[in-house]
Order: C-alpha cells, then sequence, then structure tokens
C-alpha cells in the first residue's frame, strides 16, 4: 500500500459501511456516541485506505503505524475499521455487543481488550498526550536503528473535548518543541460538545494555538476525501 494507491477503489462505500455499524451498535445498546465515527468516517476511510501502515494478521509489528482515537468516546469508530480490517477478534458479534459486559468492544477502547487498540482512551486529552510519548519512541528508537528498521507514523483523531483539557497544552506544546513531526493530529472541528456548542465555554483559536507550538497546521473540509488525502500528504512531508 502507498500514499497515492487506495486499497479501495470505491470509498464513499466504505466511509458510509462505518457510519452504518456506528449507528447499529450505538442502537443496539441504546448508549454511546454516534456523532464522532458518522462525522470522521471519511478522515478514517482516506486515513485508512491510502496511507496507514499495518498488519491486521500482525498487531504487534514494531514499526506499525499508530492510531490513537484520543475522542474515546468515539469508540466504535476504531471497532468498525477494525472489524472491515479483518482483525480475528472483531467480528461482527462484537459490534453487537458494543457496551455489553463482557465484550471487547467497551465505550471507551481499552488497551489489552482487542487488537488494533494501541491504547486506552478515557478521560479526554489523555490519548494526544500518550500519542505524544508514542511519537517521541518512534524517533529515539530511529536515531538508534536507522530508518530501514523504524519510520512509522503516529496518527490521533481528536475531538473538541480533547482540546479544552488541560494536558492536551502540555502535550501540544513539547510535541512542536520537539519537532515530532511523524505525529500527526486530525481535530473534528465540529464546535459541539455534551453540554451544547462549544461557544458555551471556550473561546480559542485551536489552529493558532497549534502554530503557535511550532505545528505545520491545514484546515480542509473533512468530508472532502481528495482534500484529506492531500492534507495527510503535506503533513507527512513536513518530517
Amino acid at each position: 500500500m502507498t500514499a497515492q494507491t487506495p486499497v479501495l477503489a470505491d470509498e464513499t462505500r466504505m466511509a458510509n459501511a462505518i457510519r452504518v455499524l456506528a449507528m447499529d451498535g450505538v442502537q443496539a445498546a441504546n448508549s454511546g456516541h454516534p456523532g464522532a465515527p458518522m462525522g470522521l468516517a471519511d478522515v478514517a476511510t482516506v486515513l485508512f485506505n491510502r496511507f496507514i501502515t499495518l498488519d491486521p494478521a500482525d498487531d504487534k509489528w514494531p514499526d506499525r503505524d499508530r492510531f490513537v482515537m484520543s475522542a474515546g468516546h468515539g469508540s466504535m469508530l476504531v471497532y468498525a475499521i477494525n472489524h472491515l480490517l479483518g482483525y480475528d477478534d472483531m467480528d461482527a458479534g462484537q459490534l453487537r455487543n458494543f457496551r455489553q459486559l463482557g465484550s471487547r468492544t467497551a465505550g471507551h477502547p481499552e488497551y489489552g481488550h482487542a487488537k488494533g487498540i494501541e491504547t486506552t482512551t478515557g478521560p479526554l486529552g489523555q490519548g494526544i498526550s500518550t500519542a505524544v510519548g508514542m511519537a517521541l519512541a518512534e524517533r529515539m528508537m530511529n536515531a538508534r536503528f536507522g530508518d530501514d528498521l523504524v519510520g512509522h507514523y503516529t496518527y490521533v483523531l481528536a475531538g473538541d473535548g480533547c482540546l479544552m483539557e488541560g494536558i492536551s497544552h502540555e502535550a501540544i506544546d513539547l510535541a512542536g518543541h520537539l519537532g515530532l513531526g511523524r505525529m500527526i493530529v486530525f481535530w473534528d472541528d465540529n464546535k459541539i460538545t455534551i453540554d451544547g456548542a462549544t461557544d458555551l465555554s471556550t473561546s480559542m483559536d485551536q489552529p493558532a494555538r497549534f502554530a503557535a507550538a511550532g505545528w505545520h497546521v491545514q484546515s480542509i473540509d473533512g468530508h472532502d476525501t481528495d482534500a484529506i488525502a492531500a492534507a495527510i500528504a503535506a503533513a507527512r512531508a513536513e518530517t
């Protein structure tokens, strides 16, 4: 798989499959958050179809790309993707048992409960902060073993709630200061939180905040697959 060679030609069908699986899982449980999986389905489709390097048959491959769902309440996005990718522990039965006792599909992704989950993300902001550590580890391992063995990316999906948490400021600042160019964050700027519109509690210019910390920042339509692909390619080029 290369950055400009999609595995699936029809990305619309994959994105819609993610949306339907997410809706069905949340509805069956009568609990959960369908908004993030539905809104981020196009971004996730382009990312996994064109860019991410991993092997569902070897989920512990050391140089796999890392994917962190920092907005962990949108966990059905991760479960739907892993089901479509063919992880052998994420069958349709697990999706039907979303948020049920004993299932692998907890309300928030939990490390060790299912393959393809890189870290537990419940408290908002925790995922983006943990991802900084992952990205730093990649650079340290690369310095020791070289490009032939180490050169993976760390991708993060973050929501408004993640960026409203204080821990995210420290993480964003450190990543920018260290120049962790192989860490790429997607911010779902949907202007809504569980309490209502984001302008009830924040006036922060998030793109300016990232730029001030030294990040390469782009703003795009998150449903335009060509724009998404171009933005990811540009972000990867900043390493």
